[in-house]
């Protein structure tokens, strides 16, 4: 059973879906970030800037500066309520229309009283927007607080700037304690990028899609039709009853995780194929593949339900 990605029609476009801009706290306007990003080898991004009111609310509009070899998808950060340990929600919403409605979210400093994140998550989402819970490490998220996020398509593993800036950028553990939960839910990488540090062109997405529009893309996320990498390629994963077979960019790695620690390594030289045994993961309902390559960078599958 392959995974629906790699058996869909289209082709790997690489794009970040978490931007700032002069909109917000970044210190590029919008203009320039997207020029920087398509300068760099970018097919699209999202521009999401903060949804405050110290920022007058803002969903930046990009839409001036895509062409025939970059796309933007219109979004934001949204921010309200409090999480246990008494901080703001971040949650990111890629594809969420102009006219959507703000909550009560005058700054950065949460307000009890407000509209809870769980609320806002489920607003955006339907109002077509793929949402996804923004870096669960930083923001100091309990397992309690994820698990009441229940509209989100995805969880931000690797926040490049995070990782640049305090360490803390991984969101793995929050996405397995909801995997275990039974949520389906898929994984992603960004930058959060607000160009006042070394903060950009460190984590992405490869969203497979038949055309490089904000329609198509928006549409193979919702699907799952990505990978997340902060350097290698997945150009195949193929999952049958006993074995699951990878095929990528020169690996020194590959592993596929399950539930709990169930697992199954392969170490090798310039690995762009490999064949790995599920016999320690014939449990467990899901699995996710890693791809590391010679110098650490890493690539991750979405979860694939078994």
């Amino acid at each position: 059973m392959p995974t629906q990605f790699f058996t869909s029609p289209g082709k790997f476009y690489r794009g970040n879906l978490h931007t700032h801009s002069t909109c917000s706290d970044g210190i590029l306007d919008p203009q320039e970030v997207c020029r920087r990003y398509q300068a760099e080898g970018y097919d699209f991004i999202a521009l999401t800037d903060h949804f405050v009111g110290l920022f007058d609310y803002p969903i930046t509009d990009t839409s001036a500066f895509r062409n025939d070899r970059f796309c933007t998808i219109i979004g934001a950060e949204l921010h309200s309520g409090s999480m246990q340990n008494g901080y703001l929600w971040h949650i990111l919403a890629i594809g969420l229309p102009f006219d959507f409605t703000p909550p009560d979210a005058p700054h950065f400093r949460a307000i009890k009283t407000s509209e809870s994140g769980p609320s806002l998550a489920r607003r955006a989402r339907d109002a077509g927007a793929f949402v996804v819970i923004a870096h669960p490490h930083w923001s100091g998220m309990t397992e309690a607080d994820a698990k009441t996020i229940t509209a989100a398509h995805a969880v931000e593993i690797y926040n490049y700037g995070c990782v640049v800036d305090n360490d803390r950028g991984e969101g793995f553990l929050t996405l397995e304690h909801l995997l275990n939960d039974g949520r389906q839910l898929n994984l992603i990488a960004a930058d959060d990028a607000h160009f006042n540090t070394p903060d950009h062109f460190g984590g992405w997405v490869m969203v497979k899609a038949t055309e490089n529009s904000p329609e198509e893309l928006l549409s193979a996320l919702k699907a799952g039709a990505y990978y997340a990498s902060t350097g290698p390629d997945i150009h195949d994963i193929r999952v049958s009853k006993d074995f699951v077979e990878v095929d990528c960019s020169s690996a020194a790695t590959i592993i596929v995780q399950g539930q709990g620690t169930s697992m199954a390594t392969l170490h090798g030289t310039s690995m762009t194929t490999a064949k790995l045994s599920l016999e320690r993961l014939s449990n467990s309902p899901w699995l996710r593949v890693t791809v590391i390559d010679r110098a650490g960078k890493r690539a991750w599958s979405n979860p694939v339900w078994v």
